[in-house]
Order: structure tokens, then sequence, then C-alpha cells
């Protein structure tokens, strides 16, 4: 008598599994997300090992540190997201929208690296060998040390890598790789969630270092099971509207350096190429000074990047005015346009109010407060502050101006790109480490910066 095949239902959006099928997730809520797959079943007697092999424990103080083994990608943008280069047996995962160079930017990182005498092997399972070469040849990426195969059997994939055993590995993508042990399709939470362990024990057991591109959802998030992310030890996003030229690579998640890193990159017809100048492209030079438009000294990870924000304040037609902010937290721009109706009083409830980060950018620190004050105020009372200012600081509810960190980089951006004069926080002013040949104005509140500008 033929053996009952043993099936369980998983849902393809937070991995939740039952014994029947259910028309919503009771973990994620999600619809229809349930798909029928059958248990993978383990030897009981097959012995069970780890990535860390079957050593004992050991007390802390026995444990023996040694340097990183990194190498560099001569990207210096991807060199600086990933904390100084690659690290040796890392599991990296890079997430982004279609179309929007994550395959580019990774073939040209392979290029480089198998520039240096080190074998890379490029697995493909979207595209054929001969599509693959058509984006190389138009990279100009000719270097004899990158293998490339076009396959999706991780088995067959894996065997390639041990008999290659290659430097760098690269995944393209994560989403089209599915194991023969699992009868459900590619992409779904099982397949993902066994190719990563694979690729996973592969990377640290050969200490081979792997990039695993990620396909995201309508949402932004990077299709498959959220424990994707727990697994790998970077993890990489790529930014950036599909119209715009410029794009950001940011990491999210980074056990060997900081996760408040950016790399800046411009798409042009012969790949990406890194911007060594970020300020450059978010400040308009050309344009003449017009109210409402305000430059910034913004943190980036440890780089400081100078941004302009536009805003525009006009009547509103309605009974309930419109507030919109792009690449600003809403809610923070309702609150400082709150703090200047009560503290300056300016009558700006009958106000739309339409605030703008120029290049794309997304503000989240609390240091781009007072420029966005000084726009809204500008564009209110149609007053032009010169474009040879920078502001920065943090406002508070009642109107006082806090400190920041890191003021004397910035201070040091907006001297090198120009700039004459900067307003900060007064307390910032007793911290600054370094002379600087540029006017520096400390303010307490918001009063003090209007007596400046207006």
């Amino acid at each position: 008598m033929a053996k009952k095949i043993k099936t369980r239902f998983v849902c393809q959006e937070c991995g939740y599994f039952t014994t029947k099928w259910l028309g919503r997730c009771p973990q994620c809520n999600s619809w229809n997300s349930f798909v029928e797959e059958v248990e993978k079943k383990e030897d009981k007697n097959v012995r069970k090992t780890g990535i860390g092999s079957l050593e004992k424990p050991v007390r802390l103080s026995e444990i023996q540190l040694s340097n990183e083994n990194r190498f560099s990608t001569s990207i210096g943008e991807l060199d600086q997201v990933l904390g100084g280069g690659i690290v040796e047996g890392s599991l990296i995962l890079v997430g982004g929208d279609p179309g929007i160079g994550k395959s580019t930017l990774l073939l040209q990182m392979a290029n480089n690296v198998a520039s240096k005498d080190k074998k890379v092997l490029y697995i493909s399972g979207e595209e054929s060998l001969k599509q693959t070469k058509l984006r190389a040849d138009r990279l100009k990426i000719m270097s004899d040390n990158l293998f490339f195969v076009s396959e999706n059997d991780i088995d067959v994939i894996v065997s390639h890598v041990k008999n290659m055993s290659p430097q760098l590995l690269i995944i393209d993508s994560i989403q089209t790789v599915h194991s023969s042990d699992l009868s459900s399709a590619p992409g779904t939470v099982s397949q993902v969630r066994e190719a990563t362990n694979t690729f996973m024990n592969v990377s640290k057991g050969m200490g081979i270092a792997t990039f695993i591109i990620g396909h995201v959802t309508k949402n932004g998030a990077i299709a498959g099971p959220k424990i994707l992310e727990h697994m790998v030890d970077t993890v990489l996003y790529f930014e950036g509207e599909k119209n715009n030229v410029y794009k950001i690579l940011r990491a999210v998640k980074n056990r060997f350096g900081s996760t408040n890193e950016l790399g800046i990159f411009e798409m042009t017809s012969g790949g990406l190429k890194e911007i060594l100048n970020p300020s450059e492209i978010f400040i308009s030079k050309n344009v003449k000074e017009s109210p409402g438009s305000v430059i910034t000294a913004a943190m980036e990870g440890t780089r400081p990047i100078l941004i302009e924000i536009q805003a525009l304040v006009a009547r509103t037609n309605f009974g309930m005015p419109r507030r919109m902010a792009n690449g600003l937290d809403y809610n923070k721009v309702v609150m400082l346009m709150a703090v200047l109706e009560k503290i300056k009083g300016m009558m700006i409830q009958d106000q739309d109010g339409y605030i703008n980060v120029v290049g794309g950018m997304t503000l989240n620190e609390p240091a781009a407060d007072l420029a966005v004050i000084a726009a809204i105020a500008s564009s209110f009372l149609n007053v032009t502050i010169k474009k040879d200012v920078v502001l920065f600081g943090e406002v508070g509810l009642t109107g006082e101006i806090r400190a920041v960190s890191m003021a004397d980089q910035r201070i040091n951006e907006a001297k090198k790109m120009g700039f004459r004069k900067c307003i900060i926080p007064k307390e910032n002013l007793n911290n600054l480490n370094s002379e600087n040949d540029i006017a520096i104005e400390g303010v307490e509140n918001i009063s003090d910066v209007f007596s400046i500008l207006f």
C-alpha cells in the first residue's frame, strides 16, 4: 500500500502554515495567500550539522579574534555601504524595484573583482547566456576570470560552486532558484527559505562571499518570508524613481559595518557611475533665488550632504487645506506648521502647504526641521532666503532650537561647497572643534531665525 503524502498550506507572505486551506492568514491578514506544499521529510539517521560545526561551547574569553578578510569592489560607493569592502564568507542580499540597476551594479562589481585575479561565478536564473553577453558587451565587461551559468536548479548550482570554488558568487535572483525536493513553485516561501539556507551553508562552509538579488513586492519589501532578511549578513536596498537617473544604495542591515551609510549612483548608457560629491546634485546652483527654497546639511551615516528643501504655501480653495510632504515625514511637517502658527502667529490655517526634498532624497533626521520652518515662512511671507546660507537644527514644540550631532562635518561640507553663512543651534557653538572661515550664527529659538532671515 502506497504511503500517504503529507501536505500543508503555507502563507506566501509571512510563512505561516496550517493543515488546511484558509482564505485569510491569521498571522499577517493576507487574503488568498495559502499554497499547498509537500512536507519535506528528513532522514532521522542522518546527523544534523550546522554552519558552526560540532565544536564544544567555549568561554567568551577563550575566543580568538582575527581581522576580517575583506576585498574591495573597486566601486567606492559600494565599498562604503558594505563597511569597507566585501567580507569573505558573507551572505549579502540586494533588493530593489525591477529595472533599477541591481544586476547592472553586481555585474560591474563582478568584473572589477575578477580583474584582480579572483574567480567570480555569476548564476543567472532569469536571463540566458546570450542575454547576459549582450548586457556585458554594453557595459564593456571582458574579464577572463568571470564565469557565467544559466541555471535555476539549486543542486546543479551547488555542484558548480564546489567544482569551481570561486571567491565571489552572485545569484540572480533567489526567487528563480528551486529545489527538486520541494514540490512548490519557484519563488514560494518554502523554496526561497530552502535556497537561502543552502547558499548560507555553502558561503560559510567554503568561505565564499555570496550576493543574492531579491525581488520586491508592490509594497517595496523583499519578496518571500521575512526570515530571508534575518538569515543573511547584509541587506542592501536600491532606491530611486524609475525615471530618475540617480539611484541610492542603502544598507538596512550590516553585521560588518554601519547601517547608516548610503551610496549614490547615476544611471548612464555605460552602466552605473558613482557620484563622488552628492551635494552637487542635490542643490541647484543655476536656479535664481526664489521664496520657499532653503539649503540644509543632512547626515547620511558619516557623510554630510547638502540638500535643497522647497516649500509652496498658497491660499486654499476648499474648506480643508491640503498638506503634502515629499521626502519628509508628513506628521513632522504638520507639526512644524502648527509651531509657526502658535509661536509666530502666522495665519496659515487656511493655506495649502507643499514641501519637497529636491533630488528624490528622504530625510528622517530632525536636523532638517529648521530648514523646513524657514522654507515655509519664506514662501508664506514671499521673502527670498539667500542661496549662500545653510540652516540645520531640531525645532521643539515651544519653538526652541535644539542641538544636533556632527555639526563640524555639516559646516565643513557647506564651506567646501562655497556657502558663506551657517545658521545652527546655539548649543552647538561651544562644541565646534575646527576653525571655520565661514560666518556661523547660533540661534536659540525660531524668533532668532526670523530676525536673521526676514
